[in-house]
C-alpha cells in the first residue's frame, strides 16, 4: 500500500514532458512576450529574429527560466534558410510541438505610390515564411500526432484599412492558410489557429504610428486617436501578455478542439 501511494504521489508532483516552440519573430515585441510566457512555462525555445541583441536574448531567458533557448537568424525569405532553421532545432530538440508564425513587417503607402520590392517583402514575411515554416514541422507533428500551430495574424487579417494593401492582403492570406491547415491537420492531432490582434505598442507599431502621420498629413497623435484605435469600442492598445497568455492556453490539452479560428483580440474592432 505504502509503494503503491509513493508511486502515485510521484506521478501527481513529476513535470510535466518539456515541450518545444519555435517562435518566429521571437527576440522582440509580440514574439518575445510569447516566448517569455512559453519559457516560464518551461518551454525549450528556438527563437528566430533579427536583432543584434538576439543571442543575448536567448541566453537570459534560458538563464532566467532554467530553459534551453536556441537564436536562430535565419532569412525568413529564403524557403531553403526556414527548412534548415527548423531541420536544425529539430535536431537539438527533438522536435517541435508548437511553431509560433509571428515575424511580421509593415509599410504604408497609397497602391499608386507603394514600391514593388516593400510589396513582395511583406508578402514575403508576413505570408510565405509561415507556409515554409509550417510545411516544415508538419511531417514531425504528423508522425506524432501531435502539434500546435499559432499564426499572428492581425484585425487586418478580418477587416482592410487605406494605405496598407500588401500588409492585409497577407494577413488575409495568413487567415485562409490557417483555415486549410486546420482542415488537413484535424485527423491527426494538429491543431492550426490564428489569433487577431488590433493595435498593440511595439516598435512595428511605433513605426507605423509615423508612417501613417506621413501618409495622411496628420500628428502622430491624430494617427492613434482618429484612426488606429477610432474602429475599437475599448480605445486602449492591446498589451503583449494578453496575446502570450492567448498563444499559450492554444498549446494545451484544454483547447484541443480549436483549430481553424480566428480569435481576436482587438478592442471589438472587427465586432462592427
Amino acid at each position: 500500500m505504502k509503494s503503491f501511494l509513493r508511486k502515485s504521489l510521484e506521478e501527481k508532483y513529476l513535470p510535466m514532458t518539456t515541450k518545444t516552440a519555435l517562435i518566429t519573430g521571437g527576440t522582440s515585441g509580440i514574439g518575445l512576450g510569447i516566448a517569455t510566457k512559453f519559457a516560464s512555462e518551461g518551454f525549450n525555445l528556438l527563437l528566430n529574429g533579427l536583432e543584434k541583441e538576439g543571442p543575448d536574448i536567448c541566453a537570459d531567458l534560458a538563464k532566467k527560466y532554467a530553459v534551453k533557448v536556441i537564436y536562430s537568424n535565419a532569412n525568413l525569405l529564403k524557403p531553403t534558410e526556414i527548412t534548415k532553421m527548423i531541420s536544425d532545432g529539430e535536431a537539438s530538440l527533438g522536435g517541435f510541438d508548437v511553431l509560433v508564425n509571428n515575424a511580421g513587417i509593415q509599410f504604408v503607402a497609397p497602391i499608386e505610390e507603394f514600391p514593388d520590392e516593400k510589396w513582395e517583402m511583406i508578402i514575403g514575411i508576413n505570408l510565405s515564411a509561415s507556409f515554409y515554416s509550417c510545411k516544415a514541422v508538419w511531417k514531425g507533428m504528423k508522425a506524432r500526432k501531435s502539434g500546435r500551430i499559432i499564426n499572428i495574424a492581425s484585425a487586418h487579417g478580418l477587416v482592410a484599412s487605406e494605405f496598407k494593401s500588401a500588409y492585409v492582403a497577407a494577413k488575409h492570406g495568413l487567415v485562409g492558410l490557417t483555415k486549410v491547415l486546420a482542415l488537413e491537420g484535424g485527423a491527426f492531432g494538429i491543431t492550426v489557429n490564428a489569433i487577431c490582434p488590433g493595435y498593440v505598442k511595439t516598435p512595428l507599431v511605433d513605426k507605423q504610428i509615423s508612417d501613417q502621420a506621413k501618409a495622411h498629413g496628420i500628428s502622430e497623435e491624430e494617427v492613434v486617436n482618429k484612426i488606429m484605435l477610432s474602429e475599437q469600442a475599448i480605445k486602449q492598445f492591446t498589451p503583449v501578455p494578453a496575446i502570450a497568455d492567448l498563444a499559450f492556453y492554444l498549446t494545451g490539452d484544454q483547447s484541443k478542439t480549436i483549430t481553424g479560428a480566428s480569435l481576436s483580440i482587438d478592442g471589438g474592432w472587427t465586432a462592427h
